[in-house]
């Protein structure tokens, strides 16, 4: 046993040296065409292009995201398997659902974040209110009466509406979804009253007037849309913002997750995607592993506090 443990702390620095030989599977835990997919193939090609390797991206949806992160947590830990994770998956998670077959801090290694962006309130257009006011008002006028989708259970957009609900001391329906693309099909044909759309893909729907936009759910109103207020604006206090990051089974290889975060950093970085990324309302990050880890920790323990006072399920 001893020999072999020698072993492999000899080749590990090896094996990492040579990585990566083949190509890199990324996992997207959400079906194609959301905001989590448009970043992931955003960022893959030029990943590809600086590891010398193609990324393959993989569509694993599912329980808002957290069947797809619990797929990757329990892959071999070798850096041929990552994940573009999210908010729901990664912090939301455990509080939201006791028996998750996984802990994010014990299970995955943090990379880098790689994206924040916020979302956006859109009601579709035959809902009268013009701004969070009035849809605050129609909603304590005839509570359960609205209803909003979600990309699913535990994902930043059931939490900027349970938020809104707990805040505005309203009741609105939620309604939950596979996906960021079906809950925002289900709101342009008005299957749904409102939801909170990423502005990744929700801006040119708001331009051609499918969906009316209302207000940001992050803390400072969007460089991308800047006439619309935030909802902290009408509800003090209220900040919902989303975002994504790589991340690793645990144990792979130190080395390995060194150079993947360097490789992230520096595509998230380049001039084409910073441009692309601003011109649909997101930032590129790039931190390192050991501030991703501290981040997603305090993520955890914001997230916890709405889904107690929330009484937030799975179902």
């Amino acid at each position: 046993m001893k020999k072999l443990i020698l072993l492999l702390l000899i080749t590990l620095p090896v094996a990492a040296q040579q990585y990566p030989s083949k190509p890199v599977r990324l996992v997207v835990p959400f079906p194609p065409g959301g905001p989590t997919d448009v970043v992931s193939r955003l960022l893959a090609p030029k990943l590809a292009e600086l590891l010398g390797q193609q990324i393959v991206v993989e569509n694993r949806g599912g329980s808002g995201g957290m069947i797809g992160t619990e797929q990757v947590a329990k892959a071999v830990p070798d850096g041929y398997t990552i994940i573009m994770g999210t908010i729901g998956g990664l912090a939301v998670a455990k509080s939201l659902n006791p028996r998750l077959g996984y802990d994010t801090l014990r299970d995955l290694a943090p990379i880098t974040q790689s994206v924040s962006v916020t979302s956006i309130l859109i009601v579709h257009p035959s809902v009268p209110a013009k701004n969070v006011r009035e849809l605050l008002a129609i909603a304590k006028s005839s509570p359960g009466k609205l209803n909003y989708a979600s990309s699913g259970n535990g994902t930043v957009t059931h939490l900027a509406g349970e938020l809104l609900k707990l805040l505005g001391k309203v009741s609105i329906v939620h309604v939950p979804y596979k996906g960021g693309a079906p809950a925002l099909t289900a709101i342009m044909s008005g299957e749904v009253d409102m939801s909170y759309e990423n502005s990744l893909i929700i801006t040119p729907y708001i331009r051609s007037g499918r969906v009316r936009a209302l207000a940001v759910t992050g803390a400072t109103r969007s460089k991308l849309l800047p006439e619309l207020p935030t909802i902290a604006e009408t509800l003090p206090g209220y900040n919902a913002s989303g975002w994504y990051g790589l991340l690793a089974p645990a144990a792979t290889p130190k080395p390995i997750i060194a150079r993947l975060h360097v490789e992230a950093a520096n595509a998230l970085h380049s001039p084409d995607i910073v441009a692309k990324l601003a011109s649909q309302g997101a930032e590129p990050v790039g931190n390192t592993p050991e501030e991703f880890t501290a981040f997603i920790r305090s993520e955890i323990s914001k997230w916890a506090n709405l889904v107690k006072a929330a009484k937030m399920r799975t179902d």
